[in-house]
C-alpha cells in the first residue's frame, strides 16, 4: 500500500475519479478537481431498530431504510510507516501512532506537539476537530465492566489506544479548535473541542480558563494525538448556492438541503422524510452520516447557529439527526448540535446550560417519551429531545 511521506501529497492522493457513497451496488462517480475535503465512511456496517436490536438490511419500504449502513462510502485506508507514524491514504494526513497517554492542559498540549520528533519529522501539530473526527470508526462500543470486550471508536489495527481503567469512558483527545461562540456550563468557562475515542462523542472541554480569559477553572486535561500535514486544507468547505433550494460543497462533492423545513421528527420519521424527498427534482436524498453532517459545522463562526448562513438557513437552536446509530446505546442515534448543546449538573438539577458547545456530536433516543429515558446521575445529564431537525444530503451525480 502506498505511503505519502509529506503533507502536500494529500491532494495527489485524491484521484480524478472519486467513488461516492452508494446504495447496494449502484456505482456513482464524479469528476471534480476541486475536491479536497475527503470524507471516508463511518465504518458502521450493521442495522438497528428503535430499541437497538440488530436487524437485517432494511428494504426500501421498511421504516428503517436509509440508515448509515445502507450506504457504502470511501473506505478508510491507512499505512503503518514502521516509524511510529500512520499515514491516512485518503486524506494524506500523517498521524502519531502511539500517544504518551498522559493528560495535557489545552495550552500545554501545543508545547507538547511542538517538541515531538517522530519518524524523523518535527513539524507535528494539534489536529483540528474535523481532522481528528476523520479517524472516527462508528463500530465502537464501550463495556465499562469488560474492557477486553470493548472497541474504541478508532481503527486499532493501526492506532494504539488505552482505556483509562478508573474511568473507561474518559478517552478524550484534544483538537486545536476552540469554542468561540460563548461561555460553557454554569461556570462560564472557555472550551476547546475534543473527540472521545472511548465513547464516540464530540464536545468542548475545559481549557483551564474562564471565557473572559481569567484563570481558575478545574482542568483535568485530555490526551493528544499529533498530526502533520498542510493546515487549512482538510475541513475547509467550498459552498455554492445552486439557487434551487440546494447548496453544493465542492470541497466534499456533496449537495445539501439549503433550509431545513422547521419541523422535528423522531429517527424513523426522519429516515422516511429523507427517502420521500424530491428537493430540486432529485429523488436520492438521505440523512447524512455523522462525518458528513459534522463536515458543514462552522466552528469559527462566533454566533449561533454553527453553520455558514451565507449559504444555509437554519432553525434556531437546532439539533440535526444523522443516519448513524450510537454504538454504546444503540437505541439512540447521533445528532450534531448546530445550536447550543445543552446539559446540566446532574439529573436532579433543573437548569440546562450550553455544556458541550454548538458543533458537538451527541445522541438522542430514536423514539418514545423523554421520561422513559431519564436516569439518575451524579454527572452531567444531557438534554433529551427525541425529535430533531433534519438537513438532507445527496452526492453530486
Amino acid at each position: 500500500m502506498k505511503s505519502y511521506p509529506n503533507a502536500t501529497s494529500m491532494l495527489c492522493s485524491i484521484l480524478l475519479f472519486l467513488s461516492c457513497k452508494t446504495e447496494e451496488n449502484k456505482t456513482v462517480k464524479y469528476t471534480d478537481n476541486d475536491i479536497h475535503f475527503v470524507l471516508t465512511d463511518t465504518g458502521q456496517d450493521k442495522f438497528y431498530d428503535n430499541e437497538g436490536n440488530q436487524i437485517d438490511k432494511p428494504s426500501i419500504d421498511n421504516k428503517f431504510y436509509g440508515q448509515d449502513a445502507q450506504f457504502t462510502g470511501m473506505q478508510s485506508s491507512y499505512t503503518d510507516n514502521g516509524n511510529g507514524t500512520i499515514t491516512d491514504n485518503n486524506t494524506g494526513l500523517m498521524w502519531q501512532k502511539t500517544p504518551d497517554f498522559k493528560h495535557h492542559n489545552f495550552y500545554d498540549a501545543f508545547n507538547y506537539v511542538d517538541s515531538l520528533e517522530i519518524g524523523g519529522y518535527t513539524d507535528w501539530r494539534m489536529p483540528t476537530i474535523k481532522e481528528l473526527y476523520s479517524l472516527l470508526n462508528s463500530n465502537g462500543e464501550l463495556y465499562p465492566q469488560d474492557l477486553e470486550k470493548s472497541q474504541p471508536y478508532l481503527n486499532t489495527d493501526y492506532f494504539d489506544f488505552e482505556y483509562d481503567k478508573r474511568m473507561p469512558y474518559a478517552g478524550q483527545y484534544w483538537s486545536s479548535t476552540k469554542y468561540v461562540k460563548g461561555p460553557l456550563q454554569n461556570i462560564k468557562m472557555e472550551g476547546a473541542f475534543g473527540f472521545n475515542f472511548a465513547d464516540g462523542h464530540i464536545k468542548a472541554y475545559e481549557t483551564g480558563l474562564y471565557f473572559d480569559g481569567s484563570e481558575g477553572v478545574h482542568d483535568p486535561g485530555n490526551y493528544v494525538r499529533a498530526v502533520r500535514g498542510t493546515e487549512n486544507v482538510y475541513g475547509v468547505n467550498d459552498f455554492v448556492d445552486n439557487k434551487n433550494g440546494t447548496v453544493t460543497d465542492k470541497a466534499t462533492g456533496l449537495m445539501w438541503q439549503k433550509a431545513d423545513d422547521g419541523n422535528t421528527y423522531n429517527w424513523a420519521e426522519a429516515l422516511q422524510v429523507a427517502k420521500n424527498s424530491k428537493i430540486a427534482g432529485y429523488i436520492d436524498w438521505r440523512l447524512p452520516n455523522t462525518k458528513e453532517l459534522q463536515s458543514i459545522v462552522d466552528y469559527d463562526k462566533e454566533t449561533f447557529p454553527a453553520i455558514d448562513e451565507n449559504f444555509f438557513e437554519c432553525t434556531d437552536d437546532s439539533w440535526f439527526w444523522s443516519s448513524t446509530t450510537q454504538g454504546d446505546f444503540k437505541y439512540t442515534a447521533c445528532y450534531v448540535a448546530f445550536g447550543k448543546a445543552y446539559s446540566k449538573d446532574n439529573s436532579s438539577a433543573t437548569e440546562y446550560y450550553d455544556w458541550h458547545g454548538a458543533g458537538a456530536q451527541r445522541s438522542d433516543p430514536k423514539a418514545g417519551n423523554i421520561e422513559d429515558y431519564l436516569m439518575e446521575s451524579v454527572n452531567a445529564a444531557d438534554s433529551l429531545r427525541i425529535k430533531n431537525h433534519i438537513r438532507l444530503v445527496r452526492e453530486i451525480n
